[in-house]
Order: C-alpha cells, then structure tokens, then sequence
C-alpha cells in the first residue's frame, strides 16, 4: 500500500472519529477542499460508497 493510500486512510478514520469535513481538515492541517477530494478518490478507487450526509455532519457507510 502506497503511503498516500495510508493518508487517505488516515483521512477516512479522523472523519469517522470527528464527524465533520472541517474538523476533520482542522485536525489534520489541512483544507477542508483537500479532506473532501482524498475522500472521493479513495471511494473511487475502492469503487464503493464511503460516506453518507447527515446535514453538516457526515456518517461512515457499513463499507468504511
């Protein structure tokens, strides 16, 4: 597994430990744009849907 594989793993479980894209990006210093795209290419890549919107908070699918 490529390291940047493993951020975007990083990504996923910081998202599923905090619930929002901002804090997600705040907590990992980065833009809540970059959080957001790693997010859709590593759904892309496994070909499955990784997160469900709940308002502003976001939920972790059974496939994550």
């Amino acid at each position: 597994m490529a390291d940047w594989d493993v951020k975007k793993l990083r990504i996923l479980r910081t998202l599923g430990d905090v619930g929002t894209v901002t804090a997600t990006a705040e907590a990992l210093f980065m833009t809540p744009s970059a959080v957001s795209q790693q997010l859709s290419a590593l759904s892309k890549q496994l070909g499955v849907p990784l997160l469900e919107a709940q308002g502003r908070r976001v939920r972790l699918t059974p496939a994550a």
